[in-house]
């Protein structure tokens, strides 16, 4: 494939974004619901190539299209390749520009927050688990391992998903991914169009600390474009530009995350390969994102221990963080399946009901007796990440407290910290295929049912029993 090729389909992907941006400006409802523009131009990009406008050309007689859309197959393949790269440096620089705390400072400020979401990544695997044992294996003859595409697709979202696609094929099961995109793509629009719902419905009735009635999104807000008087820096800088360009300089440090997190994965495989792979073989199918983000911790403890002119920017790493996740997902969305989808349509909306009723279920119902003060604002959060991606939980805990005054976004943050390298993306989500294989899924049933009872007793019994005493110092709006 010639680099015009590469650097083309990179230049398509740009203009798709920004189409995509004109698009959400102007369309009403995109605003109302706050889809992201990515999810846009990877809705245009998907109608643009072989299974939408490839089907409708030869439906009307001609095959000009059926390959690849208005898009030629080198492009799409440069697409199909690019989630599993970009995933890696989302997930490289989860921790970069973040002190690392240590266990009792973390415990302390999320406790509750950590235990809800585990309750609603655990319960994930269950739900989907049973799902797969009773009715989508004895039914439809799918694999057990679809027993994990609720947890992959929706707490995991659009990155994950993609990431996972090797490993799919490797098992034969090319299908997952798609599934699990198209998981992800209805779990970030379900999270965002069931969160506002649920926002406007704790204002009716009560359950919101900060939000009341009359707070509505501004116009601007809605069309996703700041106010210029609320215009601030997107990043700082740390370094001179003569010496070297910023931007430079933290995408090298998010590519040392990724070449430690390639040496460690490289490294586990081969004591693999020596000691046990002819028992069973977990390694050589976990993908390289969760192990950057080990990479990305490795690098952040160096720079805490020995950067004393504190030069990595946080919000610049989270500029590259966002742009490799908008690229990622209209990559991803551009190049889905949806034959695939229509050949398992039935499976999928089984899934997909199953993944919503508990998510909606755990915050309706757990997050109040769980979480000891501001539940709605900071069940909220957990409720939009375990549907789509974490920037759904931000959006969701930003709606419904606007001004920041609840300890919603810092419990959110720790938890994250604890939780984030273990499900949704991290390594529980990365070795939960090659373990349903080798050992089929009921141990793995067992061990996430185990998750399930022990999050909710801690939280139930522990941290929620403190709810009577923290209630009287929120405002009366979020008494039960």
């Amino acid at each position: 494939m010639s680099p015009d090729t590469i650097g083309l389909a990179l230049l398509l992907l740009g203009v798709l974004l920004l189409v995509a941006k004109l698009v959400r400006v102007k369309w009403r409802l995109a605003q109302r619901l706050f889809i992201p523009s990515s999810i846009i131009g990877g809705a245009v990009a998907l109608i643009l190539g072989p299974d939408v406008l490839g089907a409708i050309a030869s439906w009307i007689g001609t095959d000009r299209f059926a390959d690849a859309g208005i898009f030629t197959a080198d492009i799409r393949q440069v697409w199909s390749s690019l989630p599993g790269l970009l995933i890696s440096v989302v997930f490289a620089g989860l921790f970069l520009g973040h002190r690392i705390p240590n266990a009792r400072e973390a415990g302390r400020m999320a406790g509750p927050q950590l235990m809800f979401g585990l309750t609603l990544a655990s319960g994930q695997y269950v739900v989907g688990l049973l799902l797969a044992l009773l009715v989508l294996g004895p039914v439809f003859g799918l694999p057990p391992l679809t027993g994990a595409l609720i947890e992959i697709g929706f707490e995991g979202g659009h990155g994950t998903a993609a990431g996972l696609g090797d490993t799919f094929s490797d098992f034969g099961f090319p299908e997952g991914q798609d599934l699990a995109l198209g998981m992800a793509t209805v779990g970030l629009l379900s999270g965002i169009i069931l969160g506002i719902v649920l926002i406007n419905w704790g204002v009716r009735r009560g359950k919101t600390a900060e939000l009341k009635a009359s707070a509505t999104p501004s116009v601007s807000e809605q069309m996703g474009i700041v106010e210029r008087e609320n215009r601030r820096s997107a990043a700082t800088l740390t370094v001179h530009p003569s010496s070297i360009e910023p931007l430079a300089l933290h995408f090298g440090l998010l590519a040392i995350a990724v070449i430690i997190g390639q040496l460690i994965l490289s490294g586990l495989q081969w004591v693999e390969q020596i000691f046990w792979a002819d028992t069973i073989e977990l390694f050589k199918y976990v993908p390289l994102f969760p192990i950057a983000m080990i990479g990305g911790i490795i690098v952040q403890t160096v720079i805490d221990r020995f950067d004393r002119h504190k030069i990595v920017d946080q919000l610049m790493i989270e500029r590259i963080q966002g742009f490799s996740l908008d690229m990622l997902i209209i990559s991803a969305l551009g190049t889905l399946s949806l034959q695939v989808l229509a050949e398992n349509f039935m499976p999928f909306l089984l899934l997909v009901i199953c993944g919503l009723a508990w998510s909606v279920g755990a915050f309706l119902l757990l997050a109040p007796r769980m979480l000891p003060d501001y539940w709605f604002e900071r069940g909220i959060g957990d409720f939009g990440q375990s549907m789509g991606v974490t920037a759904t939980g931000l959006i969701l805990m930003r709606i419904a407290d606007p001004e920041l005054r609840t300890p919603a976004y810092p419990a959110f943050g720790y938890k994250q910290l604890v939780l984030e390298p273990f499900f949704g993306g991290g390594l529980v989500t990365a070795a939960a295929i090659p373990l349903i294989v080798a050992f089929g899924p009921t141990p793995l049933l067992v061990v996430m049912a185990v998750l399930l009872a022990f999050s909710l007793s801690i939280g139930l019994l522990v941290f929620g029993r403190k709810r009577g005493a923290s209630a009287s110092s929120e405002p009366a709006a979020s008494t039960e």
